[in-house]
């Protein structure tokens, strides 16, 4: 054991530092109980599926939630394929399969929901979407962290292929199916565009069933949860079978339009981007026609969804990835800027990106998330008539620096990719995540104490999105480009680089970017 202790000192999680202790559901609903706002992409995905971090409710006693979901052997299997032989990450998984079967979240497993002690007594709603090799699971410390401060996180399983593995439950008109991962090359052309469209076309639409399942979960809709969150105790639930969904009712803010936070990590920032726009921009198809313009999603203006996206929406990108917004099949939308850039927005005030140092020393690529940051991405002069956007970088970390793998396992982390203080870094992308939505009018608890780190930084933590806060390891940037950098660096090199895989332009080999350039 003290071998295990050295190779991984944090073998769990710590405590969530928020006032409120956090729940949690797994939540799989058939497609046809739900209104799509556009038509689905692959029918064989029967069902969307998330993980709800809520605040709950003290002293529930649940089996525990384990951060390798059922089934845990074929999620393990998928992990070491996905990681390929003769990385660290690997190692670690092959030879120590039982340290990852235990590991649970620190969460209630079907807890109740507290009360919301807002104005409109509903909580918050903000949804995440992982990136490649990501999970519902993958970013759990981020998303529970969120949840402690007054949040529900919704954090979908995404079936394009870019998570290690994901299983579809049969539904009364399906057989249940298996998504393996899909190797696409990182490399611009044709194909890889292609294939990331493809992708982007299942992601978008997921998250257009996840907005239209919170507004059914809230209004009471009788909607089949395919998965059986059954309690270990049923202390709590006399007098029937227990149902994860009814703990939502009447709670939730997401009928008020704008009220809804998107966030991502990676591929899911790049995600977060083309949804928020695809929903926003919706060109006539003589437009679309003339502009060369093939929508990946394209819901109705009169949908529920095209009121909920608004220029006051906040818009959380951790660690964007470029390349899946640079197909040309889109470029259209990609010189359109954020929605919160329009003249009746928020402006930066609404955004938030937080790059990795590993992302921040990939220059092209910075200059490329400048652009898409800016509110005018296709100008080398971006007029700035609206507040900036939030956008910092944590020193010392790596891209995998906002997911749980480097909480779960610093040591393997420090070693290969140089990353320091995990669990400070996610905190403070989670107190920024937390500021911009208090900017935002939404109501969310005070940054607790231990995260606070010196008496100068208030409550209301105005401190961690200020450029001049001087806090340590959290580094302001601008949307400034370098023009004698872009002068020097080709248009066409600029593209080829830009377009590059996280992990080959970030370390070689690295985890949750592409890890095997070749596979």
């Amino acid at each position: 054991m003290s071998f295990l202790s050295h190779l991984n000192p944090t073998p769990g999680f710590p405590s969530y530092t928020g006032p409120y202790q956090v729940g949690s559901v797994d939540v799989e609903i058939p497609v046809a109980d739900l209104e799509a706002p556009s038509p689905a992409p692959d029918s064989t995905i029967a069902t969307t599926a998330f993980r709800v971090f809520y605040p709950c409710e003290p002293g529930t006693h649940e089996r525990p939630v384990r951060w390798i979901p059922n089934p845990q052997r074929g999620y393990v299997s998928a992990y070491a394929r996905f990681l390929g032989a003769g990385s660290a990450f690997s190692e670690l998984f092959s030879f120590f399969p039982q340290l990852l079967y235990y590991i649970s979240i620190p969460v209630h497993r079907n807890a109740r929901l507290l009360p919301a002690p807002t104005k409109s007594a509903r909580w918050p709603v903000l949804v995440f979407s992982h990136g490649l090799g990501g999970t519902r699971n993958t970013y759990s410390h981020l998303a529970g962290s969120l949840s402690s401060h007054g949040i529900v996180v919704i954090a979908p399983d995404h079936r394009d292929g870019s998570a290690p593995i994901s299983y579809v439950r049969a539904t009364d008109k399906s057989e249940a199916r298996e998504v393996p991962y899909r190797a696409v090359p990182h490399k611009p052309s044709p194909d890889t565009w292609a294939q990331r469209d493809e992708q982007l076309k299942i992601r978008l639409w997921e998250l257009g069933l996840v907005h239209d399942a919170l507004l059914k979960i809230d209004q009471g809709a009788p909607l089949k949860n395919l998965d059986p969150n059954t309690p270990s105790n049923g202390h709590f639930h006399k007098g029937g079978p227990f149902d994860a969904l009814s703990l939502f009712r009447n709670a939730l803010d997401v009928h008020r339009p704008g009220a809804i936070t998107w966030a991502g990590h990676s591929f899911g920032a790049a995600t977060t981007v083309q949804f928020v726009k695809s929903v926003f921009y919706r060109p006539s198809a003589h437009d679309a026609k003339k502009h060369n313009y093939t929508p990946l999603f394209k819901p109705s203006p009169d949908s529920a969804l095209a009121q909920q996206v608004t220029p006051q929406s906040p818009v959380m990108l951790l660690d964007l990835w470029c390349l899946p917004l640079h197909s040309p099949a889109t470029a259209w939308l990609w010189a359109k800027p954020l929605p919160a850039y329009a003249p009746s927005g928020a402006g930066g005030t609404a955004i938030l990106a937080v790059l990795s140092e590993a992302f921040f020393k990939w220059s092209s690529h910075l200059r490329e998330t400048k652009r898409v940051l800016s509110e005018s991405p296709t100008s080398d002069h971006p007029r700035r008539a609206q507040p900036a956007p939030r956008f910092f970088y944590a020193a010392a970390s790596a891209h995998l620096s906002q997911s749980d793998f480097g909480v779960l396992f610093p040591w393997v982390t420090k070693r290969v990719f140089k990353a320091e203080e995990p669990v400070r870094t996610i905190t403070l992308n989670a107190r920024a995540m937390l500021q911009v939505m208090r900017e935002c009018g939404i109501e969310v608890a005070e940054t607790s104490r231990a995260d606070r780190e010196s008496a100068e930084e208030g409550s209301d933590d105005a401190a961690i999105v200020d450029p001049g806060a001087g806090i340590r390891g959290w580094i302001p940037l601008t949307t400034d480009l370098d023009e004698r950098e872009e002068r020097r660096l080709g248009e066409k090199e600029r593209r080829e680089d830009v377009n590059r895989g996280p992990g080959e332009a970030v370390v070689e080999g690295e985890v949750l970017g592409q890890v095997r350039s070749n596979a």
